[in-house]
């Protein structure tokens, strides 16, 4: 099995991180995503792709603020695509123990096709998948928003006469925002398919501290890691509710100054284009918390995400770690052979 030669401060620059689908676990290292998925017949299956940030294509986003808003969307559509091959992979085994055809697998090109072939409804696939993918990406963001950004402005503006004081009103509004957050975590929490879930991700976690470490990539090693990393996903969201309670304040500070006063309309045209600007926020807070993980204040930055992490992940089995293990091992590989679809007893004991 494969060991690192280099310890890696986890509180430190990223260089793999990931995040757990159905069954699997989605990693991504320097120029690569791997997904690894359990299947019904015990097998991993492992799909592997060239991914290089747009803020490293192009010099110019990679400004403070521009790069945290871009690399959030970034994410989400990755993980959203990732997501959806391992919802593919899980009806395809369901359709299979039902007696029904397993889905086949796209081509990887159209060699041996005829230039009528090449037109056929099916080769339209790509272009439909992109746009199912895009219509997925605009509804979550817009359920997102309304979720956690419009109704603790609208519970706000009917439960409090807090209108016309920025700080009050951006505390409560912050307030809200997190108990809804917290109460949808513990409401989902209770599902069983949600705790499996939960199970990948800490399986997620125990594998990327695992190769932070220089260990070796095996589940006896990541066994013995913990399941709260710093630099969970989980530690950003909570950073992103306290970034809005200052950058909104700031914004309604000026507004108050320039328009005398502030209805529940203005706040809601003034806080919703700056959504992007509180994740670029919150990106640098998480970038300069690590640079800075020593400190009082950035062990307090990092704890309640922490603490979070309690509800959002869970102890993994050994499958679930073998699964974590193989895409983190094949997001790093350097050769088409490493990447073999691993089987789960081949995986237990070879790199």
């Amino acid at each position: 099995m494969k060991k690192q030669n280099e310890s890696t401060d986890p509180l430190g620059p990223m260089t793999v991180g990931g995040q757990a689908v159905i069954e699997g676990v989605m990693m991504r290292a320097p120029g690569m995503i791997a997904t690894a998925v359990r299947r019904a017949d015990g097998s991993i299956m492992v799909r592997r792709e060239p991914f290089v940030s747009i803020t490293k294509r192009v010099p110019s986003l990679k400004y403070p603020l521009l790069r945290g808003a871009l690399g959030i969307i970034e994410m989400l559509v990755v993980g959203i695509r990732t997501l959806n091959f391992s919802a593919e992979v899980a009806m395809a085994d369901a359709g299979k123990a039902s007696g029904q055809t397993e889905i086949s697998e796209k081509p990887s090109c159209n060699e041996g096709r005829s230039s009528d072939d090449r037109r056929s409804p099916k080769n339209k696939r790509p272009s439909r998948d992109r746009l199912m993918l895009g219509v997925t990406v605009t509804v979550a963001f817009a359920l997102a928003i309304a979720l956690f950004f419009v109704t603790p402005l609208v519970l706000t503006s009917v439960v409090f006469s807090a209108d016309q004081s920025p700080v009050l009103f951006n505390l409560l509004a912050g307030a809200i925002r997190l108990a809804i957050f917290l109460t949808y975590l513990l409401a989902i929490a209770r599902m069983r398919d949600v705790q499996r879930l939960f199970a990948y991700h800490g399986a997620e976690h125990k594998a990327v501290f695992a190769y932070e470490g220089g260990r070796e990539l095996t589940v006896e090693s990541a066994r013995t890691q913990s399941r709260f990393h710093p630099r969970c996903g989980t530690s950003f969201l909570l950073v992103v509710m306290v970034s809005a309670i200052l950058v909104f304040a700031l914004l309604d500070g000026f507004l108050i100054m320039w328009l005398g006063n502030l209805t529940l309309g203005i706040r809601l045209a003034a806080h919703l284009p700056l959504i992007p600007l509180v994740g670029g926020v919150s990106y640098e807070l998480i970038r300069m918390s690590a640079r800075h993980a020593g400190s009082w204040w950035g062990r307090l930055l990092v704890a309640p995400g922490l603490w979070l992490q309690a509800i959002t992940t869970r102890e993994p089995d050994e499958g679930q770690l073998e699964v974590a293990l193989a895409a983190l091992q094949s997001a790093l590989a350097t050769t088409e052979e490493s990447v073999t679809n691993p089987s789960a007893p081949a995986l237990a004991g070879a790199a």
